[in-house]
């Protein structure tokens, strides 16, 4: 399978929670996510659609001018667009490392919750089968 094949796998697989994902198809989905959302500032940037704030901050001895800018409707509409296979990829990923999806909710806990729940993601899943499915290396990832 080719880089592009593994980022959209999840998409192929938009709502299926069952089974297992391997590192790579959760890295790949995550670096299409990041692509995707810097081409998206780049055109709602150029077109005008992006939400720019400006305000200025004074001192008794300085001043200075900050922007930070927002996400337009485009990016808004592929994060809404994006988080359901996201979701799922995530719940699989749980699944190849033999933990349930109900890990997810570690991502509540302030800092914490997400170191843990990043180092499971990083972490190899289990070799051979777990309760969640075979494993995807020996069975061989095709896209669905």
């Amino acid at each position: 399978m080719t880089a592009w094949d593994w980022m959209i796998l999840p998409l192929r697989r938009y709502a299926r929670f069952s089974g297992r994902a391997r590192p790579r198809e959760y890295w790949m989905f995550v670096l299409f996510i990041v692509l995707a959302m810097f081409a998206l500032s780049i055109l709602e940037t150029a077109l005008g659609l992006a939400v720019t704030e400006r305000w200025v901050q004074t001192g008794p001895w300085s001043a200075s001018a900050v922007y930070r800018t927002h996400g337009g409707p485009l990016t808004g509409l592929f994060a809404l667009g994006i988080f359901i296979p996201h979701l799922a990829v995530m719940v699989r990923r749980l699944h190849d490392t033999d933990r349930s999806g109900w890990w997810l909710l570690l991502a509540l806990l302030p800092i914490l919750g997400g170191l843990v729940l990043l180092i499971f993601f990083i972490i190899g899943g289990t070799r051979g089968p777990n309760r969640f499915g075979p494993d995807p290396v020996e069975v061989g990832e095709r896209p669905a």
